[in-house]
């Protein structure tokens, strides 16, 4: 019997046309596939649980070996609607931030941004589960991802959406989550596997469709792919990837 790949993608509504894809091609036959929350598909891939992952490019580098497999990813070339920051005050006016605990890319996305744009030195503060949203005083902010972010942005006076940040501050898209594997892969496998990420890519209706829940309305789903998700890993792409990787360094 041939040893099946195992492949960790993100559960986030931004990753269903990825998960369509690989559900609806032959692929499936071929891959052990798991559904996890950004840092935990990353610390899947670390510890060599999965051999593949749609992992948070903030945690690429740290890996023994890396191989970025695909041409698609999560990323954005404008406002990217799902990682945002949050806050009842003006960001150069707050003490302390919370750190979403999902995601290690928004961590040091926010940390690039406070020192290169904002020019601001919170106090950084993990936000675990165990927290609420009474846990946030008047001059606090806390960064959200993914589906989260349309439960809760209405809460708070001030929205800060990070992907446009970083354009404002660089000039160039980003990159929040690229395909990695942990290992050689076989070139035949990966081929399959692309044009299974493509079938999703090309039938993003279809994907939304096969949602069982939807915490936000079919349109608006529509519109999110439509103008915040990016799914090309192009040239721009790949130099903010760097310059992104180079600006962590700093931290």
């Amino acid at each position: 019997m041939i040893e099946k790949i195992r492949v960790s993608a993100v559960s986030y509504l931004n990753s269903i046309p990825f998960v369509y894809g690989l559900q609806n091609s032959s692929i499936l036959e071929k891959i052990n596939l798991s559904l996890d929350y950004p840092a935990e598909c990353a610390r899947k891939l670390a510890d060599d649980e999965v051999d593949i992952g749609l992992v948070p490019v903030a945690v690429i580098p740290s890996l023994p070996y890396y191989n970025i497999i695909s041409d698609f990813c999560i990323g954005a070339e404008g406002p990217v609607r799902t990682v945002v920051l949050l806050s009842n005050s003006p960001i150069e006016t707050l003490d302390r931030i919370y750190l979403d605990y999902q995601s290690r890319t928004s961590v040091m996305l926010i940390k690039v941004l406070s020192n290169n744009l904002w020019k601001i030195k919170p106090e950084w503060i993990p936000y675990t589960p165990q927290h609420t949203l009474n846990d946030i005083d008047p001059y606090d902010g806390i960064v959200i991802i993914g589906d989260r972010v349309f439960e809760l942005e209405s809460k708070f006076k001030y929205r800060y959406d990070l992907a446009e940040e970083w354009i404002r501050l660089t000039g160039l898209p980003f990159v929040f989550a690229a395909w990695t594997a942990n290992k050689q892969i076989d070139k035949t496998f990966l081929y399959s596997f692309n044009q299974s990420l493509k079938l999703g890519v090309d039938n993003i209706d279809a994907s939304i469709d096969s949602l069982t829940a939807l915490n936000i309305s079919r349109l608006d789903a529509q519109l999110y792919f439509k103008n915040n998700i990016s799914f090309d890993l192009n040239s721009k792409k790949r130099e903010a990837l760097k310059l992104f990787w180079s600006l962590s360094k700093e931290i």
